[in-house]
């Protein structure tokens, strides 16, 4: 039998669909909560209503929430992870290389997800994509560094708004085969799917928009240029993709680059090193910094002391 939440109104005034949301913050965004009341999941004593109906006061409402897919269900895990912050809203993660975000094709279990249900029970309240409840965005299996995940619905919700409203500022360590014509530069090359390989993406003219940003921060005498990227996008592979596209590819990346590796390294040399955005409930501005992980300060070692 569906779970059911039955509550009265305290106050006249107020719209039914952001009631409903603050009664049901970590379980519900208000996205979902307009869209279970616009099916018939709410009602006001015995009556479905529209979602910016205001009520009167006193009146009994009902949610009939939804059940989560059977064949999504995600079992705690308890794997270690590395807390850079956390509050009753959100937690930054430190992500080692290794480790996949979210249960996909071929991965049932020791991903990010699994951790942090184990860690924090309440996300799994969460009527939202049960595979990927907690996560906001995403990094590759190996690229390291910081990554934001929500507790609640709530949170969930505004920091998605963050992301999409490009509020949100990444910046990422590459270390890259060849050091770019320019210092400084802006690129910008729409992202697709390879169609000569699905499980590439590729610069495209009929892709979505992606823009990065990159800084050099240290040339090597062997030709390569450790580089600070900044996302203005968040397409998939887009720091990758961009990288090869002007002919400058991440050192150990095998999909986009040399697939020989030419230093010791058995991950592609990409590390989320800064991330800052809002807290989703204060509206405090938070910023992260996460250090190169030490296989990684290993190589720019080797760069500065051995040229190619």
């Amino acid at each position: 039998m569906p779970e059911q939440v039955t509550f009265d109104v305290p106050n006249a005034g107020v719209r039914l669909d952001v009631l409903v949301t603050a009664r049901l913050r970590e379980r519900l965004t208000r996205s979902q909560v307009q869209a279970l009341i616009k099916h018939g999941g709410v009602t006001v004593n015995g009556a479905a209503i529209k979602p910016g109906i205001k009520l009167r006061g006193g009146e009994q409402v009902i949610v009939t929430l939804p059940d989560p897919p059977v064949d999504a269900t995600v079992e705690p895990e308890a794997i270690p992870l590395t807390i850079v912050y956390e509050d009753k809203d959100l937690a930054v993660i430190d992500k080692p290389a290794g480790l996949v975000v979210h249960p996909g094709a071929g991965v049932a279990s020791g991903t990010l997800v699994n951790a942090i249900l184990a860690r924090y029970p309440e996300i799994a309240r969460m009527n939202y994509a049960p595979v990927r409840r907690g996560i906001v965005h995403r990094l590759d299996k190996d690229t390291s560094g910081l990554i934001v995940i929500a507790r609640r619905a709530t949170a969930l919700h505004r920091l998605t708004g963050q992301f999409q409203r490009r509020t949100v500022e990444k910046h990422y360590l590459a270390l890259l085969e060849k050091t770019p014509a320019t210092t400084v530069g802006r690129i910008t090359a729409p992202i697709a799917r390879d169609p000569a390989n699905r499980r590439r993406m590729a610069a495209m003219r009929n892709g979505r928009p992606a823009e990065s940003e990159y800084t050099v921060v240290e040339q090597f005498e062997d030709g390569r240029a450790l580089v600070d990227v900044r996302l203005l996008t968040g397409r998939t592979h887009q720091i990758r993709v961009h990288m090869a596209f002007i002919g400058c590819p991440i050192v150990g990346d095998s999909v986009y680059g040399y697939r020989k590796a030419s230093l010791p390294l058995k991950r592609q040399f990409l590390h989320a090193h800064t991330l800052c955005f809002d807290q989703p409930r204060t509206e405090e501005r938070l910023c992260f910094e996460a250090p190169l992980p030490i296989e990684l300060e290993r190589i720019i070692e080797i760069c500065r002391t051995k040229p190619r």
